[in-house]
């Protein structure tokens, strides 16, 4: 083909000039602009280009990248494109006009291979770009309907579950619940542990057919009628009975399945029925673990019977309870039920995860939890419940002397006992604090007397009862306006208090019930916040070296609550200055820490100047900070 004759060529610019997407050809180092068609004149009307530089025809654009590209080829030689960028052009009317463009800048070679200029070409793609953003809003407002739905289910399961097991003489248990991993996420599966009249307990698990708002709201109604029935003292067949008829009448309910097991943690005598649901499995101290013959029940509301087994745990034996989601695993093997028995068996034995800190019944739950689904995931809501028969734990007696420097000593013998019990770690602290307060107030007032006698007990219902005994008659204390807190911090902190003076001392009695959460995950990588170590009492400055902004770490009790107020007082000139503390550190604030603490933001108070208190959330000191109100007089923010 030959070179276009003068008039073909006109013909040609002219075809050019039709072409329905953006041209502009620039010429030379400085990149004049000699040509460009009707669609680039379009979306810079009033611009006289021809012969001008290109910086200086799009020099609103300067700032938005493309002035820069179009030089940038020509130093480099090499093309740019760029997809759906936005562009702000500046309009004769002063408005601005925002499209946006595909484009590509490519190199313009001369016939000689030299490098001649530039040539861009760009689409307008502003009703494609629109259309996406509109298509990602959308979604997004779509992922956030999933999100707030998904929330309120998952919030509506956790509040329909136990908020924790009960801890029983010769008894600990344990339950873990891992969320369904599919869009669909909480369903109907449940567990609960019910204290009967009679000292027993019965151990639940079920299954609603299908997920979301209903399957929970469903799930919520089975668990009440069978905790009510099981309260009022019915067997197994009775307590069955009551929720079969309730799915008879509730279509949701149909077909449910339940296993139910009541057993007595003295005798390890036990009943138990499977109601359309997997057998429970025994993982015994020693030997394999076996599954208990089913017994044939029906799912509910299908018309069926309940009949029930029986069998027997000895000590050292766990039973665990389960629903068919760790059974019916996308990463299931052939022999999903050996599977389940091999891996809580280990887990019982400590052959598995580490974790010392955990109860064999912790372990059977959590860790098979975790060894089983890691490697193929859960499509189905997953839930176990497991029960391990232990020595009950004696009575603990402690005598005392009638000394603050005890209390300390106290404290570790309490955590001790209660750690032996099954206690988690909220009631240890509790009780630590409660029947330390009524220590403390023996020792103030207990005239004449040398000993101090504490003693706790944990009953069949799961409830601990202590006393506090002192041995001397009734004495003032030190009077001082911020005293008199421990009766009152006490009471806050326990199910009940009474106390019963007498002509030989007074008897302070408590009562609290034991409890341990189940672990209801939406992952299994869910943290579990540590607890804050115990040590001796220290006070440090903060970073800074400015002594009235000081960390305090170790006990503030009856006998270093002193220290703390003098120490604080003097670096604070008598609460003439501003001084930040920052508590988080202190495992332990008794009633006498509180009042120290009151007298110094009382001082300060007094002379004007700002006092900031500080305790992280869910440390020991913020949560009693929070009970007796002292932060209403106290700044919360960060220490830095």
């Amino acid at each position: 083909m030959g070179i276009p004759e003068a008039g073909d060529l006109d013909a040609l610019i002219a075809a050019v000039d039709q072409l329905p997407f953006i041209v502009a050809v620039c010429e030379g180092p400085d990149l004049l602009l000699v040509a460009y068609n009707a669609a680039t004149r379009a979306v810079l009307p009033g611009r006289d280009g021809l012969g001008r530089p290109i910086r200086e025809v799009i020099s609103d654009l300067a700032g938005q990248q493309f002035v820069d590209a179009y030089y940038e080829v020509y130093r480099t030689g090499t093309p740019i494109m760029g997809r759906q960028w936005r562009v702000h052009l500046d309009q004769p009317d002063g408005s601005v006009h925002e499209m946006y463009a595909t484009f590509t800048i490519v190199p313009w070679l001369a016939a000689d291979g030299g490098l001649r200029g530039v040539i861009g070409a760009a689409f307008d793609v502003t009703a494609l770009a629109r259309d996406r953003q509109a298509a990602e809003q959308e979604t997004e407002r779509l992922r956030r309907r999933y999100e707030q739905s998904r929330d309120v289910i998952d919030a509506l399961q956790r509040e329909l579950l136990p908020a924790g097991l009960p801890v029983l003489p010769g008894l600990q248990v344990a339950a873990g619940y891992l969320l369904a991993d599919a869009d669909t996420r909480a369903g109907g599966d449940w567990f609960d542990a019910v204290t009967t009249p009679d000292g027993r307990i019965a151990l639940i698990t079920g299954d609603v057919v299908g997920h979301g708002v209903t399957a929970s709201g469903v799930m919520g109604q089975l668990r009440a009628v069978l905790q009510e029935r099981l309260d009022a003292g019915a067997d197994v067949v009775e307590a069955l009975s009551a929720v079969d008829r309730l799915a008879g009448r509730v279509r949701a309910a149909y077909a449910a399945t339940v296993c139910l097991v009541v057993l007595d943690p003295g005798s390890g005598e036990l009943s138990y029925c499977t109601a359309g649901h997997p057998a429970p499995l025994v993982i015994p101290a020693s030997g394999p673990a076996r599954y208990l013959p089913g017994t044939r029940g029906t799912p509910l509301g299908t018309g069926g019977t309940f009949p029930v087994g029986r069998a027997r745990l000895d000590l050292g034996d766990t039973l665990l309870l389960y629903t068919d989601g760790i059974l019916e695993r996308p990463g299931a093997g052939p022999d999903p039920d050996g599977e389940l028995a091999r891996v809580a068996t280990d887990a019982a034995a400590g052959r598995a995860l580490h974790d010392p800190a955990a109860t064999v019944a912790e372990r059977v739950c959590t860790q098979t939890l975790e060894l089983l689904v890691r490697a193929g995931g859960h499509a189905d809501d997953i839930t176990l419940l497991a029960a391990q028969r232990v020595p009950p734990v004696p009575e603990m007696v402690l005598d005392l002397p009638a000394q603050p420097e005890a209390l300390r000593g106290s404290r570790v013998e309490i955590a001790r006992w209660l750690g032996a019990a099954g206690a988690a770690a909220n009631d240890v602290f509790q009780l630590q604090h409660a029947i330390g307060e009524l220590a403390t107030n023996a020792i103030e007032h207990a005239a004449g007397g040398d000993k101090v006698q504490i003693r706790a007990r944990l009953e069949a219902s799961g409830v601990v009862e202590a006393t506090v005994t002192d041995h001397g008659g009734w004495r003032a204390p030190e009077r001082r306006p911020t005293r008199g807190r421990g009766l009152a911090l006490t009471a806050q902190l326990v199910q009940s208090l009474r106390v019963e003076p007498g002509p030989d001392g007074t008897i302070a009695t408590v009562r609290y019930p034991l409890s341990r959460p189940g672990r209801l995950m939406t992952s299994l990588d869910e943290a579990v916040p540590a607890a804050v170590p115990a040590g001796d009492l220290t006070i440090t400055e903060l970073p800074g070296d400015d002594e009235t902004r000081v960390r305090v770490d170790g006990p503030v009790d009856a006998a270093t609550a002193s220290r703390v107020r003098q120490e604080l007082l003097r670096r604070s000139r008598g609460g003439t200055v501003p001084m930040t503390v920052d508590l988080s550190g202190v495992g332990h604030l008794s009633s006498a820490g509180v009042s120290a603490l009151h007298e110094l933001a009382a001082q300060h108070q007094l002379e004007k100047t700002p006092l900031t208190l500080f305790a992280a959330p869910g440390s020991p000191a913020r949560r009693i900070l929070d009970l007796v109100g002292l932060q209403s007089s106290t700044d919360h923010s960060s220490t830095g």
